[in-house]
């Protein structure tokens, strides 16, 4: 079996991919040798694929003034490619592409040069674009190298798109998986069911970024009927930032929602779960505030675990909203259970000795 055919068959099974944050000095500089301390934190936990260049890494790497789209990609796929070495495990690796056509044909090709498996293509900053527009896009880079679709929350910089859309989206060749991340309901079910009645449908792997309702979105089968004709669809796995915190405890709820969703009947307890899950996600991502202290936020866990140096971000105006630390502080205290402090205590030395 080749890589390419590796990739697919794990993205179509399910797995868990953290979306990458950055690591940078006091000085606002970009720290390598804590990027792989991150990097590494995630493939020992059990991942089975990182996104990187994505929200969470900042936008503003790909800024003149930084130059760090190049530097940060190369660091995780080089960890990538140690840990595959060394425990033969393949790790499905996603890079981040943005920008108008040029822009994003040139990220491509980067990323395929430096062995990255596929592209989570943003819509994020194109609001004068047209679904037309966004379609020769995707056609454009599906060109180049396999393709991770999104629908982004417009709370972000994300655009709502029609349900027509998503038909014709999902008919591309080399598109291969989706994320959906509106944050919406209605939006998330245009997804599945433009999915569910492709042509292409078992070529799809469909994965929630929805972090204010990940554990029902892996429990959830979507039922669509037709002309007599039932199709069904569920996620498969998550590409989300919030998985790029407490990630060991991560894996193994996902490895227990995955044999949940195969049964006829959900337990409540898991109901009661996903309440958990989301009352976490809004003090991680500042949901009280629009979502402005979301990539502070999930650096303030890594910090408080030791993973990283500190909070800063790129963009000095970028930090933790008033009363979000306390928000932080209200989870660790409700949620012990969900935190993973103990196995990061126990592995953060030989993660930063390599």
């Amino acid at each position: 079996m080749t890589r390419a055919e590796k990739i697919v068959e794990i993205l179509k099974s399910g797995t868990v991919i953290p979306a990458n944050p950055l690591a940078i000095t006091e000085e606002r500089k970009f720290d390598p040798d804590r990027q792989r301390v991150i990097c590494r934190y995630y493939l020992n936990a059990g991942v089975g694929g990182l996104a990187v260049a994505v929200h969470t890494t900042q936008f503003e790497i790909r800024k003149p003034e930084f130059n760090l789209l190049e530097p940060v990609l190369k660091v995780a796929a080089e960890e990538v490619d140690a840990f595959e070495k060394k425990t033969g495990k393949t790790i499905v690796k996603i890079a981040g592409v943005c920008g108008d056509i040029p822009q994003a044909v040139k990220e491509a090709e980067l990323a395929k040069s430096l062995g990255y498996d596929a592209v989570l293509l943003s819509p994020g900053g194109l609001s004068h674009y047209t679904e037309d527009d966004f379609i020769e896009r995707t056609k454009r880079i599906a060109a180049i190298m396999p393709v991770v679709g999104f629908y982004l929350q417009t709370s972000v910089g994300g655009k709502i798109f029609s349900y027509d859309y998503w038909k014709r989206l999902v008919e591309i060749d080399n598109l291969i998986a989706i994320k959906a991340a509106p944050f919406n309901r209605y939006q998330t079910l245009d997804v599945a069911r433009a999915v569910a009645f492709s042509s292409r449908k078992d070529k799809i792997a469909l994965f929630t970024g929805n972090d204010d309702n990940i554990v029902v979105d892996l429990l959830t089968k979507y039922e669509f009927t037709e002309n007599g004709e039932t199709r069904s669809v569920q996620f498969v796995g998550g590409l989300l930032g919030h998985w790029c915190v407490w990630t060991k405890r991560v894996c193994e709820m996902y490895e227990m929602l995955k044999d949940f969703s195969k049964q006829e009947y959900i337990p409540a307890k898991l109901l009661t779960l996903a309440a958990e899950v989301t009352d976490c996600n809004a003090a991680f991502f500042d949901s009280a505030n629009a979502f402005k202290g979301c990539i502070a936020g999930v650096h303030e866990i890594l910090r408080r675990q030791g993973i990283m140096k500190g909070i800063w971000c790129l963009n000095p105006d970028e930090t933790l909203s008033p009363g979000q630390s306390e928000e932080i502080d209200r989870i660790y205290k409700l949620y012990p259970h969900l935190n993973d402090d103990e196995f990061v205590k126990e592995n953060l030395e030989s993660w930063i000795n390599g």
